[in-house]
């Protein structure tokens, strides 16, 4: 997994609400055992609906920060999801609310999600229509900020030490390996005395 320290980029603005999972990957989509590939069908619906859809739109190309309005992830728990999301280069998504399923799929593959308030995002979003709007992330702060925005968010101190250190959840159980070896180590070396007083 990537690290995630701090990122620069345009916003693609998405005002939308309860977008699920379904939406943000449709079903007949997922048709890979493997994480890739997913990217090119990000909101495949919407971006076949809609030829002025953001994702299809030229001044969007390249940018990996989505804001969007409210409960973003809610429906089906499919992490498949987020490997799409990943895949079309988006790194953050800044929303009012997030789903706790997709909240938890995010983090542990590596995908800032950032709740701000909803004053903010509104603000965000209609700067971002307006024109070209960039912002800064910064997870070791925990701020977001950008021309008339500056404001600090909460993250699990868990999930924010694994993303700023690149770690999944197995990553983080192997760089606790001397721990967990030298743990092992003193509780076999001690059932084997208590097994020898018992001997006695």
């Amino acid at each position: 997994m990537q690290s995630f320290t701090r990122l620069s980029s345009p916003v693609i603005p998405l005002p939308l609400k309860d977008i699920d999972t379904d939406l943000i990957i449709p079903a007949q989509y997922l048709t890979s055992t493997s994480r890739s590939g997913y990217g090119e069908n990000l909101f495949r619906r919407l971006r076949d609906s809609d030829p002025n859809f953001p994702l299809n739109l030229p001044q969007y190309k390249g940018a990996q920060i989505l804001v969007t309005d409210n409960n973003f992830g809610c429906g089906s728990s499919r992490e498949h999801a987020v490997w799409a999301l990943l895949g079309a280069g988006i790194k953050v998504v800044i929303c009012k609310s997030f789903a706790d399923i997709f909240f938890a799929n995010s983090a542990k593959n590596g995908l800032l999600l950032v709740s701000l308030t909803p004053q903010t995002v509104d603000t965000i979003l209609a700067k971002a229509q307006r024109g070209s709007f960039s912002l800064s992330v910064d997870l070791e702060k925990q701020t977001v900020s950008g021309e008339g925005i500056d404001e600090r968010f909460s993250y699990d101190p868990f999930r924010r030490h694994c993303l700023l250190n690149g770690l999944d959840d197995l990553d983080y159980l192997l760089s606790h390996q001397a721990e967990i070896s030298a743990y092992r180590q003193a509780h076999e070396a001690q059932r084997f005395f208590s097994a020898g007083k018992e001997n006695n």
